[in-house]
């Protein structure tokens, strides 16, 4: 009996039961979500790639740390001019005497000098403190805080702006199926999957792509990961409603000698992948997932989610991860086809009865059509009220039945 799948959601762990009993989980080279399962360890001058190119990494870190580091980027401008100010205040004797011509009106104090650095930054001016003529030093120093807070704020604008357009953000709106399913279509073992975007914007252009990764260990604990892309067949399109995506399993396919019974045995990954352009921002974003060979469900069939009605067409989303059992053969591709070549063919197949005789062959057929066509029509003669004879002649050939007299001789000869 048929084993009954069902949907696998993004959050389930699942194991691989084979013959020989359930085998160790192996984490995912590319998790649901899309990210790379992928740690990388003592990387050359690490830290020197990152503030090379601060940009990209403030773009990339979680959006706690970036708060933080923008947060004590203020803080610490702030304090750092306020202790200027103060030294400031303390060379030109502003602290000790009360009466003498201040750099900076009301800065006596530490506090003070910190207050003034921050209303200067942030272009509060409560109306206390403010610069004077004396102290030519004190007036540059505040020209410096302007020009690097006018630094530090576009800084932190294009961070945002940039992290909140991420093509992460854009790509959790365009998702694939839970699962991958294998049946038959026009004929063929096909394996496919879904894709949709949920959002009622549409997408300019999008390419799909699809990779069977295998990571293979050796006994010396060298890891090799082998990577073979999959034939798509409509691999460029316009993703307006729900699509699926067909890889025909040919020849050139790598799972055209796999078979359910090797299915659940294999052990290897596929990565999908859809690249795309969106048409509100016109930036280029990609969406990944991966299916393990547990969530490749042979014998499924998606079923549909688009209804057209009298105005627009409607999509369910509530049946998009939904799937169907159909009759699909268990064997590989191979076996599939090779069988379909022997299969003989109904047109070409005779049909012998025991109780018949064989059919004649086509060259008989014409030969029998041919004297029925060389025979003389035949000819009636029936007795009339009259005592007169009027023979009348019925042929195969003439659509119509019309009196054919006969001579008097011919007449007489007959009766």
């Amino acid at each position: 009996m048929h084993k009954q799948y069902t949907s696998v959601s993004p959050a389930d762990e699942l194991s691989v039961k084979t013959e020989n009993g359930p085998q160790p989980k192996k984490h995912r080279y590319v998790r649901k979500e899309g990210n790379c399962n992928v740690v990388f360890r003592h990387v050359p001058e690490e830290w020197l790639l990152f503030v090379t190119d601060i940009f990209t990494t403030l773009v990339e870190i979680r959006w706690r740390v970036m708060f933080l580091i923008f947060a004590l980027s203020y803080i610490l401008s702030w304090l750092f001019f306020g202790v200027l100010f103060w030294v400031i205040a303390l060379a030109n004797g502003d602290v000790r005497d009360h009466t003498n011509d201040p750099c900076v009106y009301e800065v006596r104090s530490f506090t003070a000098a910190f207050l003034f650095s921050l209303e200067t930054q942030t272009t509060i001016g409560y109306g206390f403190r403010g610069m004077s003529e004396n102290c030519m030093i004190a007036i540059i120093i505040v020209t410096i805080q302007d020009v690097i807070s006018c630094f530090i704020d576009t800084f932190v604008i294009g961070i945002v702006v940039a992290k909140m357009a991420s093509a992460r953000k854009r790509a959790q709106t365009v998702g694939f199926s839970n699962c991958a399913v294998i049946n038959l279509h026009n004929g063929y073992l096909c394996l496919s999957w879904r894709v949709g975007d949920f959002r009622r914007n549409h997408l300019v252009e999008g390419s799909a792509r699809a990779q069977i990764v295998c990571s293979t260990m050796h006994a010396t604990g060298k890891v090799d990961v082998t990577y073979e892309d999959l034939v798509i067949q409509q691999r460029d399109l316009v993703l307006v409603t729900p699509t699926t995506i067909f890889h025909r399993i040919e020849p050139s396919s790598p799972l055209y000698k796999m078979s359910l019974v090797d299915l659940r045995k294999a052990d290897f990954e596929l990565v999908v992948s859809f690249t795309y352009t969106d048409d509100q921002t016109g930036m280029l974003h990609q969406t990944r997932t991966s299916y393990t060979p547990a969530e490749i469900l042979w014998g499924q069939l998606f079923q549909e989610m688009i209804r057209v009605t009298r105005r627009n067409y409607r999509v369910d989303y509530t049946m998009f991860h939904h799937t169907a059992k159909v009759l699909v053969p268990e064997v590989s591709a191979e076996e599939y086809e090779l069988k379909k070549q022997l299969r003989p063919s109904p047109r070409h197949s005779p049909r012998l009865s025991p109780r018949c005789s064989p059919r004649p062959s086509p060259h008989t057929q014409q030969q029998h059509h041919e004297e029925n066509l060389l025979k003389p029509p035949t000819v009636m003669v029936e007795h009339v009220s009259d005592g007169r004879l009027r023979p009348t002649v019925s042929t195969s050939q003439a659509d119509s039945r019309d009196a054919l007299t006969l001579p008097n001789d011919l007449s007489r000869a007959e009766m």
